[in-house]
């Protein structure tokens, strides 16, 4: 017997619950007896070890922001909207790259077709007042072979103009940067993706300037106040012109 233990006075080892269950819980209110083992609280769950921690998202370095593009960044990376006297200043660069080699010939013509016009007028004038047919005569020769090269030179310049507009264009669409725009540190890419357009939008956005011709070239004006720096033309084709510095 037990004489110590007022809550086991006959001197009864406590039950212990068979393996796999939990102990008995002591009556409320009071305290638990001889045996009994005492809950402790349950220790947070920790993070396996190795286990990959979720992290928030970092924005990349140079990496466009939501609603625009950033303000600095990598060199060769947009920096924001070109401003509308960069535009036109790579226009006019553009124009004038291509416009070389037409204007020249252009103005060769031009010569030729003087010069062919004073030598029927010399002609003409070497005859007589009432000598008609000298006159054709005159006329007939003196047209027959300087017009048809002057006329070969003015068809040659058109072709030059054109193969300069296809160049300027397959630059514009395959890097986003025509001469011009190289200059001035300005890339043409799309509104969506930021890359250059390809040839054909690039091609569809020189056709859809004939918007921005209409209504006194309001379309080229548009840019002066609009948020992204758009003419319709970009709008159309969803296009930005970006700076690259």
């Amino acid at each position: 017997m037990s004489f110590g233990d007022p809550n086991n006075p006959y001197g009864q080892q406590p039950q212990q619950a068979p393996y796999g269950q939990q102990p008995p819980v002591p009556p409320q209110g009071g305290q638990p007896g001889y045996g009994y083992p005492q809950q402790q609280p349950a220790a947070p769950q920790q993070q396996p070890y190795g286990y990959p921690q979720q992290q928030a998202p970092q924005q990349g370095y140079g990496y466009p922001q939501q609603g625009g593009y950033p303000q600095g960044g990598m060199p060769g990376m947009p920096t924001g909207y070109a401003s509308w006297g960069a535009r036109v200043g790579a226009y006019l660069i553009d124009g004038l790259i291509i416009g070389v080699v037409p204007m020249i010939l252009y103005i060769i013509a031009i010569i030729v077709g003087a010069s062919s016009a004073s030598s029927v007028q010399s002609s003409v004038d070497s005859c007589a007042q009432d000598d008609f047919q000298c006159r054709s005569d005159a006329i007939n020769s003196a047209s027959t072979g300087m017009p048809i090269f002057a006329i070969l030179l003015i068809v040659l310049a058109i072709v030059a103009g054109a193969a300069g507009g296809i160049f300027l264009i397959a630059k514009e669409g395959s890097t986003g940067q025509t001469p011009g725009k190289k200059a001035l540190n300005i890339r043409l890419v799309s509104e969506a993706t930021g890359q250059p357009l390809g040839f054909g939008m690039a091609f569809l956005r020189k056709i859809c300037h004939a918007v921005d011709s209409m209504l006194c070239s309001l379309g080229y004006l548009w840019p002066l106040w609009d948020e992204k720096s758009q003419t319709f033309a970009d709008k159309i084709v969803s296009s930005v012109v970006v700076k690259t510095q």
